[in-house]
């Protein structure tokens, strides 16, 4: 399921990051600086706070750790299709996913290592830093390999067709990890129709809000739509893989954090198309009035 992603990141296309910076610039800054602390805060206010009294301490402590799990964690996958639905422009999508997913490696397990430590969350290094390299370095290599071998020169007709190929099995992948999630904790999900809402909420603060910020920002750097939309779509959404995958190893199957990361799945594909909406109806219409440009 990744790795068919990993697959389309061109590593080569970083050279020209310094062409146009800005977007990388935004994409990165509220990836790795804001989003997974406004995560922990969102978190930590409303299930040590706020819904204090409806949730058990210890449940409330694994639904926190699921958030920040979510909120480490920026979308490589379903990147493409946002760019794609924003009218992005597709080349550059794919230098900031290829900036992220390097990003990844490295601050992935020391950023979700500090917020799960301040959160008085054990931390298990050993599982982290595995989940790192099983669920990003290893199909990141792959993809690049595959790359390497597949696309030669001005001839991309091999790789092109390969991806053609993989994509009906990465959506397959897709869509069986989240009926197999959604199996795993139907009877939570049943038995527990409050649960869900209670982390829907601050879930949805979280993607707005983060959308919001992104949106902001990407207009008073003067970002053209095609470069403005998917630096917004990339802050916003989440590696969902990643974030469920880490919160098993760590917590279990059936444990508050694979629960909110299941939410969040939930939650995810119908925001996203709402800010897929709201972009392509706002940010074009703004992005040529105030600045006259298609592109940057």
């Amino acid at each position: 399921m990744i790795y068919p992603m990993m697959v389309q990141i061109d590593f080569s296309s970083i050279k020209d990051v310094g062409k146009k910076p800005k977007g990388l610039v935004l994409t990165v800054v509220i990836n790795w600086l804001i989003k997974p602390f406004t995560m922990a805060l969102l978190g930590w206010l409303f299930f040590k706070g706020i819904f204090a009294d409806f949730v058990v301490p210890q449940t409330a402590t694994e639904y926190i750790a699921g958030m920040i799990l979510l909120g480490v964690a920026p979308c490589t996958a379903m990147v493409f299709v946002w760019s794609q639905l924003t009218k992005g422009d597709a080349n550059y999508t794919l230098v900031q996913v290829s900036i992220n997913d390097i990003i990844m490696i490295f601050a992935f397990a020391p950023i979700a290592g500090l917020l799960l430590g301040v959160t008085d969350i054990t931390v298990p290094w050993d599982t982290l830093l595995l989940s790192v390299v099983l669920y990003v370095l290893i199909p990141l290599i792959a993809g690049a390999i595959t790359r390497k071998k597949l696309d030669k020169g001005e001839d991309h007709t091999r790789l092109n067709h390969f991806l053609k190929v993989m994509k009906p099995y990465s959506i397959i992948g897709l869509l069986a990890t989240v009926a197999l999630l959604f199996g795993f904790q139907s009877q939570t999900l049943i038995d527990k129709p409050e649960a869900i809402v209670l982390i829907a909420i601050p879930l949805l603060i979280q993607t707005y809000g983060i959308f919001a910020i992104a949106y902001i920002a990407a207009k008073k750097m003067g970002l053209a739509h095609s470069i403005a939309a998917p630096a917004c779509m990339i802050a916003t959404s989440n590696f969902f893989e990643l974030a469920v995958a880490v919160a098993i190893s760590l917590f279990g199957l059936h444990s508050g954090a694979a629960l909110a990361t299941v939410v969040g799945v939930l939650v995810e594909v119908p925001v996203m198309l709402s800010l897929v909406y709201f972009a392509n109806k706002r940010v074009i219409g703004l992005t040529r009035e105030r600045y006259g440009c298609y592109s940057s």
